[in-house]
């Protein structure tokens, strides 16, 4: 078992009000012929978007026979309402579809990346992006959203870090928890929340290489110590649906994989919700070479628990002959209805399939002011801060003659993939937010310098900026990856700066001389920066900040907002490092025992560049010492810890202060250092906190060889700081 927790009801429903909703389904259910129970578990593409390979989009014709049950990639009012009546008014039973599409990190007012947001470690600012994102979107008459994603990712060369929270489980599962509050609000029969789908189950972030759709092979101990707790902190917050991962795991795909989808999701953790595929996914088990043909295929992913076929049509194509020819079950097929039935009812679908189209709304609502200035709020907090020699930043207000050099400064290319219904036109530019910043007297001098695609080593657009650079009182460097770099199948090999990029750096950090030097790097994954770390003094991380992208980072590099990130995930030294994360187990050879027979490497560091949690402020906070009551409790003690947290600087700042933990000695090797807690302080100049953390059995849990959780005693080590790598340790005993 994983733990003894199950997954909570979809939506969190009361039994009393599930029940009525299942009554709603029965009587449902119980006029449907086999062929229309098939077309409800049919997802088909519309129009409006493109998330995967080019599908056919002429849909009407089955929306009309009842044989599908969802429209993914349909949004606005006008579309979803003309798409809604081909059903309600021309198929028998006036089933209303299920419309979805992928809300990634917003609909229209774009907020950063996901992984940019779990930068911020700010779990409110998260839950309230997500429910501006419901809001919007259910304003357009979406009712369905294939977010969040919880892979745990540990390759920064996979391209679809960018859309989850990192290398940790526990940072993950609280941010997967947050999401779903906010996606799904506190009623699923209000007309501005959606369904959440968490996603992609399972262990999608392990594929090997870092390489899009390749294999996953692990132990299943890991599988569930470290992949699979997000999935279960979003099924126990609610979330209403679950959707397969693209890999194999163990030589068996996601999408048709006992193990996940009948063992531990539905007889373990009892989730009562619906599940269904990827885009293909069905599909892709002939190429994966585990199904011969399209009946196989459909047989295999029903059988091991898929509702929904996202998709490629074969359900429709097959499951009817298989179950005449008692392949599958009508009972799983009607199994695998209710669950599609029970979410349209919750929604409200089934009393009013209109209930989400509304113009009024939906002009009110996209892109209004206060979700702009939530949007900029939360860009500005996800911005880490990874180095300040020289105390560069903040730019001081006098700075009225800036150089922008780089090919992310002047472009409205800054809201990242899986960007929604957002639209460049409202993005602002780098250059657009510091001239707001500094108003109309200041000169922004632009020069793009090189660009940022992959390939491209064109350096003669340098010496312009050099040009640029003689003329300024500070220089801001605006470098990092184009969108479509970071994004589903966007793997690199070289996650280092694009283009000739480090060449402009290299170049206009020469000329600059005594005149500051500020680099903003634009990206979706860590980078490789060792070379540009090496000689630039001042770095801020800006991810892909959304839609007020420019006057976010105005924000932060003219001191308005102090930065307060921390990194979800750990910056290499070398992609030769990768995958490289904080948790790992120590080696019966460690660096540092002998120095030559140990676990390193010959040319490099053991360490990453930037290790997870670490970020800088622009004043300086002081640790006290750790305290707490006893050195030795009881396995069901909790031991209470605590320290002093003071702003020893000049400005107001928040910190991020963590709680590591380390069991020592065990039945299985665990980890040098697990975060298990972490508060965010916001501290005046001056003023002082005290921290407390509870350590409870919980914590001090693990999966054992046989796969239990328990907790053992011995010797645990307590560790608190500003990031993985700092903190005064002290230790307790369990006895």
């Amino acid at each position: 078992m994983l733990s003894d927790r199950k997954a909570g009801l979809p939506f969190g429903v009361d039994r009393e009000r599930d029940q009525a909703l299942c009554e709603q389904v029965e009587a449902l259910l119980s006029q449907m012929t086999l062929e229309e129970k098939i077309g409800q578990m049919n997802q088909v593409a519309g129009s409006r978007d493109t998330t995967g390979a080019p599908a056919n989009t002429d849909i009407e014709a089955d929306v009309r026979a009842g044989r599908v049950g969802s429209v993914f990639n349909a949004f606005g009012v006008e579309f979803t309402r003309e798409l809604q009546q081909q059903t309600i008014e021309h198929s028998r039973l006036g089933i209303p579809l299920l419309f979805g599409y992928d809300i990634i990190h917003g609909f229209r007012t774009i907020f950063p990346i996901p992984l940019g947001q779990a930068a911020s470690w700010h779990l409110e600012g998260i839950e309230r992006a997500a429910r501006i994102m419901a809001e919007e979107g259910a304003a357009a008459g979406v009712h369905w959203t294939f977010a969040p994603m919880v892979d745990i990712s540990r390759d920064p060369r996979w391209g679809r870090v960018m859309e989850g929270a990192g290398e940790d489980v526990l940072l993950t599962s609280r941010i997967a928890r947050a999401q779903v509050r906010g996606i799904q609000g506190a009623d699923p029969g209000a007309t501005d929340t959606l369904a959440a789908c968490v996603k992609h189950y399972a262990a999608y972030g392990a594929a090997e290489a870092g390489r899009e759709y390749n294999t996953v092979d692990m132990s299943e101990w890991r599988l569930r110590e470290h992949y699979l707790p997000p999935f279960l902190a979003a099924l126990d917050e609610g979330c209403a649906s679950v959707m397969t991962a693209f890999n194999t795991l163990n030589a068996i795909p996601a999408t048709c994989h006992p193990l996940l989808l009948d063992q531990i999701l539905r007889r373990e953790w009892g989730f009562k919700g619906m599940v269904v595929t990827d885009y293909t996914a069905v599909m892709e088990l002939e190429c994966h070479g585990v199904a011969e043909d399209a009946s196989e295929a459909t047989r295999k992913s029903v059988n091991a628990g898929v509702d929904m076929d996202m998709q490629s049509g074969y359900f429709v194509e097959t499951l009817s002959e298989l179950v005449q020819g008692g392949q599958v079950d009508e009972a799983r097929i009607d199994e695998a209805v209710r669950r599609i039935l029970w979410l349209k009812a919750a929604l409200g679908l089934l009393d009013d399939p209109y209930r989400y189209a509304d113009t009024e709304r939906e002009a009110q609502c996209l892109l209004s002011e206060p979700h702009r200035r939530a949007a900029r709020e939360q860009a500005a907090e996800s911005m880490v801060l990874l180095k300040n020699d020289g105390h560069v930043l903040p730019l001081m207000d006098q700075c009225q003659k800036v150089a922008l050099i780089g090919p992310l400064g002047n472009t409205q290319r800054l809201l990242g993939s899986w960007r929604g219904n957002g639209d460049h036109d409202d993005t602002v530019t780098l250059r657009e937010g510091i001239a707001n910043r500094l108003g109309e007297d200041a000169v922004i001098l632009c020069a793009q310098g090189a660009s940022n695609q992959i390939g491209d080593t064109d350096t003669a657009g340098i010496e312009d900026a050099l040009e640029v650079v003689r003329q300024a009182d500070v220089v801001v460097l605006a470098l990092g990856e184009d969108e479509d770099y970071a994004d589903e199948a966007a793997s690199r090999a070289d996650i280092g700066l694009p283009g000739a990029q480090l060449e402009l750096a290299r170049r206009v950090l020469a000329e600059a001389g005594d005149t500051p030097v500020a680099t903003v790097l634009f990206n979706g994954r860590p980078m490789d920066l060792t070379e540009l770390d090496a000689m630039a003094p001042a770095l801020l991380e800006a991810w892909w900040p959304g839609t007020e992208a420019g006057n976010a980072v105005a924000d932060v590099l003219f001191g308005d907002v102090n930065p307060s990130g921390r990194l979800p995930m750990s910056f290499p030294v070398s992609v030769g490092q990768v995958p490289i994360y904080y948790n790992a187990f120590n080696t019966g050879r460690p660096k540092g025992v002998d120095p030559k027979y140990a676990s390193q490497y010959l040319d490099i560091p053991n360490a990453p560049l930037y290790p997870f949690g670490f970020g800088l402020s622009y004043t300086t906070f002081d640790y006290g010492p750790i305290e707490m009551a006893c050195t030795e409790i009881a396995s069901e003690d909790t031991l209470e810890v605590r320290l002093t947290v003071t702003n020893t600087g000049e400005r107001a700042g928040i910190e991020v202060v963590q709680l590591y933990l380390q069991d020592v000695s065990a039945s299985v090797v665990r980890p040098i250092r697990e975060l298990k807690d972490f508060q965010r302080l916001s501290l005046a100049p001056g003023d002082s906190e005290c921290v407390t953390f509870q350590i409870t059995p919980d914590m001090r849990h693990f999966l054992n060889a046989e796969l239990d959780s328990v907790q053992e005693p011995g010797l645990f080590r307590v560790q608190i700081g500003h990031c993985s790598e700092s903190g005064e340790e002290i230790e307790f005993r369990v006895v």
